[in-house]
Order: C-alpha cells, then sequence, then structure tokens
C-alpha cells in the first residue's frame, strides 16, 4: 500500500520551501509537496542529472539528431486544448489503466495551471503537411522552475511518433535548457530499482538520486535492491524530524 508525506505549498514563500524541499527529495503536485513514505519499503528514489558533467551516450546523440527537426516553444502555465487532446491521445496508448486514465479537461487544466512557484509549458511541434506551413504539437512538458534547476513535474508525447524516441528527446532538450541557464540539475522523479517503466533514467550518465537523506551517484543500479526490503524504511517520525525546512524570516525582512 502507497503511503506519502505531504505538505501544502501555498503563500508568498511557496518557491522558498519548493526548493528547499525539493532538494530533499519531495516532487510536486499542484499546490502539494509529497515524498514517498511506505511502510515496507523506500524504493521510491529521487534522480536529478548532473548537468555539467553529463555526457549523451550513442543512443541519445542518435536521438538529438533524429528529432533535429523540433521545434521548442516556453510558455506560461496555461492549458489548451491541443495540449488535452494530446494527453488523451498519450494516456490512452501508453497508461490506460494508470491513475490519470480517467482526468477530464478540468482536472487537466488544474494539473497544469495550479502552480503557487515558477512553473512553464515547454511544447515541441513537428513540421506537418507541405512546405512545413503547419506544426503540430507532439511532446510538452510541465516543467518547475528552482533556484538549482528544472523540474520535469510531468511530460507527455505523441504515441504514433515512436521513431523519435520523444521521451528520451524531452529530457535531452532539458539538460540543454539548464546548461544555457546556467543551472546545474535537471530533476526526473522518481526512480525504482527494478522497475522496467523507471529504467530508462538510470541510461542518463551523471545521475544522482536521493539515498540516506543524501545526493549520491546511482552507480550500478542493481545494487539498491535493499530498498525493497520490508525493514528498509525508517519511522515516519524519524523522517519528519530529519527534514530541514527553510529559515523563518520576521516580518521586517
Amino acid at each position: 500500500m502507497e503511503r506519502k508525506l505531504f505538505t501544502a505549498l501555498q503563500g508568498e514563500h511557496a518557491q522558498r520551501l519548493n526548493d528547499t524541499l525539493s532538494k530533499q527529495g519531495f516532487r510536486r503536485s499542484q499546490n502539494v509537496l509529497y515524498r514517498p513514505s511506505c511502510a515496507e519499503c523506500s524504493a521510491c528514489l529521487s534522480a536529478r542529472i548532473r548537468v555539467a558533467d553529463f555526457e549523451p551516450n550513442r543512443t541519445q546523440r542518435k536521438v538529438l539528431k533524429k528529432a533535429g527537426d523540433l521545434r521548442r516553444n516556453a510558455t506560461s502555465p496555461w492549458a489548451t486544448e491541443d495540449q488535452f487532446a494530446l494527453f488523451r491521445r498519450y494516456l490512452d496508448a501508453r497508461h490506460a489503466d494508470g491513475g490519470m486514465a480517467d482526468m477530464d479537461i478540468f482536472e487537466f487544466a488544474a494539473m497544469i495551471e495550479e502552480t503557487p512557484i515558477k512553473s512553464r509549458v515547454i511544447e515541441y511541434s513537428t513540421q506537418a503537411g507541405d512546405k512545413g506551413r503547419n506544426r503540430a504539437l507532439s511532446a510538452v512538458c510541465l516543467t518547475d522552475v528552482f533556484d538549482d534547476g528544472l523540474s520535469m513535474v510531468y511530460s507527455f508525447y505523441d504515441p504514433d511518433l515512436t521513431d523519435l524516441s520523444l521521451g528520451t528527446y524531452v529530457i535531452l532538450d532539458h539538460i540543454a535548457i539548464a546548461r544555457e541557464a546556467g543551472l546545474p540539475y535537471v530533476y526526473l522523479g522518481y526512480w525504482v530499482p527494478g522497475s522496467r517503466k523507471m529504467g530508462y533514467k538510470s541510461s542518463f550518465s551523471a545521475l544522482e538520486i536521493y539515498k540516506g537523506g543524501r545526493w549520491q551517484e546511482l552507480g550500478d543500479p542493481r545494487g539498491h535492491g535493499a530498498e525493497l526490503h520490508p525493514l528498509s524504511m525508517d519511522p515516519i517520525a524519524e523522517q519528519v524530524a530529519r527534514i530541514n525546512l527553510p529559515e523563518a524570516r520576521s516580518g521586517r525582512e
């Protein structure tokens, strides 16, 4: 059974709270910050890429070349009908039995627009039609901007364009954006040892995971099986006690 530790993300200091807790393995969902805290395992490990040390492998270089025609457009967090249509196609093809399968357009808009921090929607379009007069929306990523990096909150893409490896491409492009902006990390969400769906994250070099209260190199993915053991999780009171919160400031400051 899944269990999460969470807190509300609101008020004038929401950005500072988000920056602080995200460095400790938390993730944002609308106006809530959460971190898995299951009673029987600690397998969900927050993952991030160290931008300065990242080097694409041969497969990733091919992806960059193959998707070279994609056009990026960064916008404010505002939902559109085109985004929702692509989102529905993606869910129906890839996650038809998942927890988001029944989301309607209003819930989708809330996911995109309800953000108390600095967020962007980054769209990727491919050429369509004759002479490139029109472009089709092919991938979308809701991205948070931290003081130390970019966080890929949720991404989805055209399931018919499997040859472009759009999921991989969007991550590679976020690394490029972070490098251009001088930001040291790209946060990918959670990586789970042994999970086939999460396995692609371990293919990125310079990958770190938040484990044992600190960020550390992933190393051999097979070396993290102990996190699946029922005794791997510390008591919830100890977890809460170790969380560092941003320092309170007086009203005069």
